[in-house]
């Protein structure tokens, strides 16, 4: 599938990009690998981190210093590019809220940027990296994520059908910068005697890094542009999750944090006319018309076929068929 094709990764030096520089190297021989960050400390350690690694070609891989707001410098670097991730984003939720101006730049002038790099170019399919957060978001960065997931749908009509555009949507990554198992561990090295928690009820979807990545490589295949594609995976309660990582010490009740959920949604109810399921994902269709020829999207590109859920179906971390036990946290942890 990416033999021979030259991939940019937007936001390539945090942690899915390292992940997915890793599963690309093993898996595929790929003409060029361009990672796209702002940060050169991050990009030295990447370079360093991975010129060790069996398959590394300094010819193939290639580091671009550049922000995704600045258009100019996305074009440049997306030259020759065939297939796009887009996974640059400011997401920590409290820090959106109290700078929203700076997220609302980065996550959607940053997606528009992204957006006509790609047309520019003629790149041929850019996958944009989404969160459970937009589904129904009542913090701004689930709603600047929102905006940018519609801004990818749209894009198929600007391009024509020329380049293909989608979105991948999925929950709290386990062990990711942000999440919460790494600030469990740093307090219980610390040896605090309570774990704090925001909220006795919340629940989280729960995925390895490794499964998203897995995921989207699958959904390039799939994908015949403007699908929201959207992972099954279980949930976890944030207080079972504390218990298992921490059985000796109390919890402690903190409140909830500005723009925090108790429970995430993927699949809100009022987009229940346009879900599909399939085996082990869900697709949400455009609810605008598409630019292309006809295409039924209960079929996709690999031949897995996909029926519409019932009306008002909803898929939400807190009503999920799957929550995970002590024993298969623990597990997801290690392999995080």
């Amino acid at each position: 599938m990416l033999n021979g094709k030259s991939v940019l990764i937007t936001g390539g030096t945090g942690s899915f990009g390292h992940r997915y520089v890793s599963t690309l190297l093993e898996n595929y021989n790929l003409k060029r690998l361009v990672i796209f960050s702002r940060d050169e400390l991050k990009q030295s350690d990447m370079e360093m981190k991975f010129k060790v690694h069996k398959n590394y070609n300094p010819r193939v891989m290639r580091f671009f210093i550049g922000d995704v707001r600045d258009q100019e410098r996305l074009k440049e670097a997306m030259r020759g590019v065939d297939v796009v991730i887009h996974a640059a984003a400011l997401k920590q939720v409290p820090a959106a809220e109290y700078n929203p101006m700076e997220c609302i730049k980065t996550n959607i002038h940053g997606a528009e940027n992204v957006i006509k790099a790609a047309i520019f170019n003629k790149v041929s399919k850019v996958i944009a990296l989404s969160t459970d957060k937009a589904a129904n978001p009542i913090n701004l960065y689930g709603a600047t994520k929102l905006a940018s997931d519609k801004l990818f749908i749209a894009a198929n009509n600007m391009a024509g059908g020329r380049s293909k555009f989608c979105v991948v949507r999925y929950g709290n990554v386990v062990g990711s910068r942000g999440s919460v198992v790494p600030l469990f561990d740093s307090i219980i090295k610390n040896g605090d005697s309570h774990i704090p928690i925001t909220h006795k009820d919340m629940t989280r979807f729960w995925i390895t890094l490794q499964e998203g990545v897995d995921f989207v490589l699958k959904d390039l295949e799939r994908m015949h542009g403007g699908e929201i594609f959207i992972p099954k995976i279980p949930s976890v309660r944030i207080v079972d999750l504390a218990k298992a990582m921490a059985p000796d010490r109390k919890i402690n009740m903190i409140g909830i944090r500005p723009g925090e959920k108790i429970h995430e949604i993927m699949c809100p109810s009022d987009d229940s006319h346009l879900t599909l399921e399939f085996s082990d994902h869900f697709v949400i269709k455009p609810s605008i018309d598409i630019y292309d020829e006809f295409r039924d999207l209960s079929i996709n590109n690999i031949g897995e076929e996909g029926i519409l859920v019932k009306e008002g179906f909803e898929y939400s971390s807190g009503s999920n068929k799957h929550f995970l036990n002590n024993k298969e946290i623990l597990d997801y942890n290690e392999a995080g």
